[in-house]
């Protein structure tokens, strides 16, 4: 079995800055991770081939420092990395990213199932996983909180909803997106970590993947993102003070009134 799992290496900080000219993340000086939800992707990945046999590639699009979050994911368990990295994929929003990876397993070639985390860390739209998947013509199961089947042709999973679990069965080739509480990625030993130093990890361009530039970074990109920052509250709270609570509640709605809510 052949499995693509695809990881972002984002900022381990909530703190992001964007760049005022290019509209895009500052990541020269910040420390960086796999995105928590793609390590429970890798995890599900490695699992199942470990259970079946097969192969795990992981796939990553970023600058050269990403390269380090693949030998994590080598770590990990991963057989095999490559690296999108090229400044025309730079500064894509997540059609432009969701089209370069597709271009990328489609040069990987035959795959029966693709992980993706369910949001990346930074970003946090869920949209590239549902877009890959669209991209590729491939039927998607989100918010996967459980393989229950693997076989040769269908995978069976059960997926987290607001208000419950809902059990599909999809045929494969199919992607999956990885929740939190789909498993307990590994934590890899010293032996793991000293074969993924020396692992090696291709390096793809553009022109690798034969991405239309036009489709791709910036110039694919139809939305930009202006500004990130973490909001700040402005208002503090107030405890209503009265003898009944009929006089509390009086109070309650005199200032609403005033606040212009009710």
């Amino acid at each position: 079995m052949r499995i693509v799992v695809c990881i972002k290496y984002v900022p381990d900080t909530t703190e992001v800055k964007m760049d005022p000219e290019s509209g895009t993340l500052i990541r020269d000086g910040v420390p960086h991770i796999i995105n928590p939800f793609d390590e429970n992707a890798i995890e599900a990945a490695v699992q199942i081939v470990e259970e079946r046999g097969g192969e795990v590639i992981a796939l990553c699009m970023g600058p050269a420092q990403a390269e380090q979050g693949l030998r994590e994911a080598i770590a990990m368990g991963v057989n095999r990395a490559v690296l999108l990295c090229d400044r025309a994929l730079a500064g894509g929003d997540t059609l432009a990213t969701s089209y370069s990876l597709a271009q990328a397993i489609n040069k990987i070639g035959d795959f029966d199932l693709i992980f993706c985390g369910k949001q990346a860390f930074d970003g946090d739209t869920g949209q590239v996983g549902p877009g890959l998947a669209e991209h590729l013509g491939i039927p998607q199961i989100t918010y996967a909180i459980e393989i229950e089947e693997v076989t040769d042709t269908e995978v069976e999973v059960r997926r987290l909803l607001a208000d419950g679990f809902e059990v599909v069965r999809a045929k494969l080739p199919c992607l999956i997106t990885a929740v939190k509480h789909l498993n307990e990625p590994r934590m890899p030993g010293l032996k793991a970590r000293m074969k993924a130093k020396k692992a090696e990890i291709e390096i793809w361009t553009r022109e690798s993947i034969s991405a239309q530039e036009s489709r791709c970074g910036l110039d694919g990109s139809p939305t930009n993102v202006i500004n990130i920052f973490t909001p700040t509250r402005q208002v503090e709270g107030e405890i209503i003070e009265g003898e009944t609570t009929e006089q509390q509640v009086e109070t309650l709605i005199d200032k609403l009134r005033e606040a212009q809510v009710l």
